[in-house]
């Protein structure tokens, strides 16, 4: 079986995410700031007239922050019933990858933290960290963004 994924970039590394739960792929646009929120949860922006939440996922992941670039996209996503924007570096490629190259993730801790790491594809000479969006954000924090998106 294959897998299409959308694969981008963090801290250097390259992640995917399985392209069934992304929505679109948006420029850096301006981001308000929502008062009492968690330090990745960078905020709130308009997108085609519905306000999205969006988190930075190098913070997240606990990974050291980069300056924005050009390339810096905003990832939208549906995780469930919560859509909401992801920041990341850049934004490579989709990727159709057969389900044999993908090995479990190892015991062995990564840069990021591996509960939301479901597996490692290994494509030509690279390595593709695949992530679990629904492991990124617990419940709570699935309704925090929520919250932030009321406002």
């Amino acid at each position: 079986m294959e897998k299409q994924l959308v694969i981008f970039e963090l801290a250097g590394e390259q992640f995917g995410i399985e392209i069934a739960v992304v929505e679109s792929i948006v420029k850096l646009q301006e981001i308000t700031k929502v008062p009492q929120m968690p330090d990745y949860m960078e905020g709130i922006t308009n997108l085609r007239g519905t306000v999205l939440p969006v988190i930075d996922l190098e913070k997240r992941f606990g990974t050291p922050v980069h300056e924005h670039t050009r390339d810096t996209r905003i990832v939208v996503v549906n995780i469930g019933s919560l859509k909401m924007g992801m920041i990341v570096s850049a934004v490579s490629e989709v990727l159709t990858i057969d389900d044999s190259l993908i090995e479990p993730a190892p015991a062995l801790v990564t840069t990021v933290n591996s509960r939301f790491i479901t597996g490692i594809a290994r494509v030509e000479n690279r390595l593709i960290i695949l992530l679990d969006l629904h492991l990124v954000l617990s419940q709570e924090e699935r309704e925090k963004a929520s919250a932030m998106a009321s406002y």
